[in-house]
């Protein structure tokens, strides 16, 4: 199976065209050129090969960055941050660094891996380098350049790229970087750099002439590319990536630690919002306690100057009878039995020894506790209930998948354990493996999972281990075997997300938690025999993405993209860890968006509904298919667009900025010291003009004659030799603008005979949610509403306790309008009377103002009156239900 990617997701093309727009101005490369910087002297490397050139000052880069900034709603920067660096021939120079922010799965590799093709066909440029923190993300970033490969080569009629992994004993491919014409990818690990006195790349190598290896990426001027760059923080890092001389650095990241000059971001509030990620849902399994054993939990062991302090949790007596609660023990010879207020349970454990240096407390009665570890609870029942509950919660979603998605559209499910000891699973009599199979043999032997045709266990379960001589075991997740356990999960990436590949549940180490994801992740149970200070984004992360469909589609289904986790803990205190690491990382509060599995339900169907006379004629009005045709007058858009091409900024011709920077370094750290500025100017021998037709037709399907009579009428033609790309971007960005507009307000709809929405779907297609955004309603053909925003809740509320409202039905997901942007769900259908009965569509939104609505909103809106313009019914978008 191969996975299909979708082109035009309006926020990737948002986060492609925020690092594009950064050299807005710089002139397309072509040809041979020279610089004239007229007191410092020339600077090319043509010994050592070619490389990108930036043209533009730094005063233009942060016009264009507070543009970026501004209309992506981030504060604007003061100033460009920058980090020193070092060229070719030891003269230290900054480069400047821009920041990408894009939740966990929501495709920032896809994102980074197109603009390298926009880049280059925009300016120019053909030299990136992928810098990664480790293995883990190295092996998802080769995947993904494998995966991309052919979906790029159709967007962009078959562009030539190279892409390699750096490899220290082939240094000489390093030669061909440098050299070569065509787009030039390399992936490097910053452990393969980052140490000069060792690193074979800053070594001189006979193979090169003398030269040492760094010196040809040096040359090649490249934009790098930092894959996580919070793991790349630390001043070694910084010099690392500053040797290898980058025009920029643009940072991608989830989580960023420093966010130099932001130019785009899509934190996880946004993303979950917008549903970009599958909703999360906590299914918690809690040991109650039972008071009848000596409870021990080691939460931790902390050392002073003057004191090691071990903090418990056991059983103690009260007014109200026994409760666990917290107490700190500091010194040998503490007696349990006292602290816990004389229960029997505690005679005998008196404490012997608390290590600060191996984490551990002892008793005098032989028990040794190690943090994290618990005595005395039922840490193996738990695990075991856990286990059950993530098989069921498979069992379930593969059938409702199964009986609401037809053939083509349904999916592969899987579900990922995590556990933090090899041994439970890897061996034969390993007991995780014992409740796994036992639990999956229970569950594929009830009747209501029989039209699943449950494979037997033996083909459905499998490990991605770390191991030493084939044997699989406990590790760290940074060793050179589970660089190999990272290769084979992410080899087998689409393996797995094929419906006839049986493997269906898929056992891994705690350690390899960070790097690698599968789409189709649906169910995560961690398994630890202790606590885990794994953070709760990690654990998610595995499983964030949306799903893939077995025609290799993503899933947009809401009701199907839902990710379980099995937790030992409640709740709330999953919930309260996750948003309270999403506020410390991004500075955005989460709350409200974590759900309960325990309060999930499915709405139901009102009894009598295919009855009800008012649904009935209101289903007939609304039901059917349209296909749109766009009309509008050409000499309307050449007017238009000529207009707002001559309203636009005056082009100047482009400069490359010079700027020396001295490094001085102090206890504190690195610093830098401004030396001296120079501007220079671009010259072209044959100062070619491309052209200019052949671009714009690209871009934008019209004929050479209407993008003829746009350039002229404009009156700015004679700009073009100042800067020719400016004025290109200036003059699509004028077309398209216009385009869009005539093309909304020209949407024309008919009816297609014959094609309409079944009513049967409402049958098939389960609604399900949580009581947290339900809604018991009358009215309607469901006994709730799941509403998404208060502007929907206050509205259904309204719609239900209104006389003259006979019925109203929010329309489900399934209900879908083509447009020329994407397909469009409209909210509400609603029958209201007084003297007549009329039939109505409702769009609900907080505002009616195109500037303030998000994204293509209000152009779908205006296609959606279209389509029921064309079917007759009364459509319109209001902000409350009094305008009903």
């Amino acid at each position: 199976m191969k996975i299909k990617f979708e082109a035009n997701q309006q926020y990737q093309l948002d986060a492609i065209q925020a690092a594009v727009d950064i050299f807005d101005g710089q002139s397309l490369a072509a040809g041979n050129f020279e610089v004239r910087l007229d007191a410092m002297g020339s600077e090319l490397f043509s010994e050592l090969g070619t490389g990108n050139r930036l043209e533009l000052s730094s005063e233009q880069l942060l016009a264009n960055l507070n543009k970026i900034q501004t209309a992506n709603e981030i504060p604007p920067s003061d100033k460009l941050e920058s980090l020193p660096g070092a060229n070719i021939q030891e003269r230290e120079s900054d480069f400047f660094n821009f920041s990408i922010e894009m939740e966990t799965g929501t495709g920032k590799t896809y994102v980074y891996l197109r603009t390298f093709y926009e880049l280059n066909q925009r300016y120019g440029f053909k030299k990136f380098i992928i810098v990664v923190p480790s293995v883990a993300i190295r092996e998802g970033v080769i995947a993904s350049l494998r995966l991309t490969a052919e979906h790029f080569k159709t967007l962009y009629a078959n562009e030539p790229m190279d892409s390699w992994v750096y490899d220290s004993k082939q240094v000489s491919r390093l030669r061909q970087f440098a050299g070569a014409n065509a787009l030039q990818v390399l992936v490097m690990n910053i452990q393969a750099f980052d140490k000069k006195d060792i690193a074979v790349i800053h070594k001189e190598n006979d193979r090169l002439s003398g030269r040492k290896p760094i010196e040809f990426i040096q040359a090649a001027n490249p934009i790098v590319i930092m894959d996580e760059p919070q793991n790349m923080e630390t001043d070694t890092a910084k010099a690392a990536i500053a040797s290898l001389n980058p025009l920029c650095t643009l940072r991608y990241s989830a989580t960023h630690r420093n966010p130099y000059n932001l130019i785009y971001r899509l934190d996880p509030v946004k993303a979950y919002d917008l549903k970009l990620v599958k909703r999360i849902e906590v299914d918690s399994v809690m040991d109650d306690p039972e008071f009848n054993q000596p409870y021990i939990e080691v939460q931790s062991i902390t050392a002073t100057t003057t004191k090691i302090t071990a903090k418990l949790v056991i059983d103690v007596n009260g007014r109200d009878g026994p409760s666990r609660k917290t107490i700190q023990v500091s010194s040998a010879g503490v007696d349990l039995f006292d602290k816990s207020g004389e229960r029997e349970q505690y005679r005998d454990y008196i404490v012997d020894e608390i290590n600060a240096g191996d984490g551990s407390i002892s008793f005098t009665n032989g028990l040794v506790l190690y943090v994290g570890q618990t005595h005395g609870g039922r840490t193996h029942e738990v695990m075991r209930v856990q286990i059950r509950e993530a098989v069921k919660e498979h069992f379930e979603k593969e059938l409702r998948i199964h009986r609401t998605q037809p053939a083509g559209q349904r999916l592969k499910v899987l579900s990922l354990f995590f556990i933090d000891r090899v041994a439970n699973y890897a061996s034969e009599n390993g007991k995780i493996r014992h409740w796994f199979t036992e639990a999956y043999r229970e569950i594929a032997a009830q009747p209501k999972y029989k039209e699943l045709k449950p494979l037997a266990v033996e083909q459905v379960h499998n490990g991605y281990f770390a191991a030493y001589k084939g044997i699989p075991k406990d590790t760290r997740g940074d060793t050179q075997a589970d660089d190999e356990a990272y290769e084979l999960i992410m080899r087998d990436k689409e393996r797995l997300l094929n419906l006839d590949e049986p493997l269906r549940f898929i056992f891994s180490h705690s350690a390899l938690r960070e790097g690698w994801d599968n789409p189709n992740v649906f169910q995560i149970c961690t398994l630890n025999e202790t606590s885990s200070e794994i953070k709760k984004r990690q654990e998610i992360g595995r499983g964030l993405r949306l799903p893939v469909m077995e025609n290799g589609e993503r899933c947009f289904d809401p009701s199907i993209n839902r990710l379980t986790v099995i937790a030992n803990e409640s709740y709330d205190e999953f919930a309260r860890k996750l948003q309270t690491e999403i506020e410390e990382e991004c500075g955005v509060k989460f709350e409200g968006r974590i759900s309960n599995k325990r309060d999930r339900r499915t709405a139901k169907l009102v009894e009598g509904w295919r009855l009800n006379e008012n649904f009935k004629e209101l289903w007939n009005r609304i039901k059917h298919h349209t296909r749109y045709s766009v009309q509008y007058k050409t000499t309307d858009l050449i007017t238009r667009a000529a207009e707002r091409l001559a309203g636009m900024d005056k082009i100047e011709a482009a400069k490359i900025q010079v700027r020396k920077v001295g490094i001085e370094i102090t206890n504190g750290g690195l610093s830098t010291r401004l030396l001296a500025t120079n501007s220079a100017h671009v010259d072209y021998e044959d100062r070619k003009i491309p052209d200019l037709l052949g671009y714009l037709q690209n871009k934008t399907e019209l004929t050479r004659s209407t993008l003829a009579q746009i350039l002229i009428q404009s009156g700015r033609l004679g700009e073009v030799q100042e800067n020719p790309q400016m004025f290109l971007d200036q003059a699509l960005s004028a077309i398209q603008r216009e385009l869009h507009e005539l093309m909304i307000k020209g949407i024309k709809y008919e009816r297609i005979n014959g094609s309409e929405y079944e009513m049967l779907l409402f049958e098939e297609k389960e609604l399900s949610g949580y009581l947290s955004n339900m809604l018991e309603v009358d009215k309607s053909i469901y006994d709730v509403v799941l509403w998404e925003s208060d502007v929907e809740r206050e509205f259904a509320e309204a719609m239900s306790s209104r006389e003259d409202i006979r019925l109203f039905v929010k329309l489900p997901a399934w209900f879908k309008i083509e447009t020329p942007i994407g397909t469009y769900n409209p909210d509400w259908a609603i029958v209201k009377e007084n003297d007549e009965k009329v039939y109505l569509v409702r769009e609900t939104k907080s505002t009616k103002e195109e500037l303030k609505l998000r994204g293509s909103e209000w152009a779908k809106i205006q296609c959606g009156k279209a389509h029921f313009d064309a079917l007759g019914v009364d459509f319109a978008h209001v902000t409350k239900a009094t305008e009903v």
